[in-house]
């Protein structure tokens, strides 16, 4: 049985790193970044979801924009110890996806 596209891909992950990475695909400062010429976009997926559904559930949601998926790199982010007026608990543990699009895809979305 195969998963929604949505129950995998839960939402676009952005901070000062992914738009950085994101914005790779312009700079021109240096003969390394130059070959940087596919976008990479990070989204916070389903703990067990595997590179390649996550690879499908990209496709299918951006199928209108005809988004063509080149590999998935994927993270798990330990949890975290945190206080709280002086007690101890823990974040959630979440797994982070960096997708690299074909040259030329973008996915702009307007939060």
């Amino acid at each position: 049985m195969q998963k929604d596209p949505y129950q995998i891909i839960k939402h676009r992950y952005i901070t000062e790193k992914s738009s950085v990475l994101m914005g790779l695909q312009h700079a021109e400062s240096n003969a390394c970044i130059r070959k940087c010429k596919n976008p990479k976009v990070v989204f916070i997926v389903d703990n067990k979801a595997t590179k390649r559904d996550i690879a499908l559930a990209v496709e299918k949601i951006y199928a209108e924009k005809h988004i063509k998926v080149i590999s998935v790199n994927t993270i798990t982010v330990k949890p975290k110890e945190r206080r709280v007026r002086g007690k101890i608990g823990k974040t959630k543990k979440f797994k982070k996806a960096i997708v690299t699009l074909e040259e030329g895809d973008t996915i702009d979305e307007q939060a």
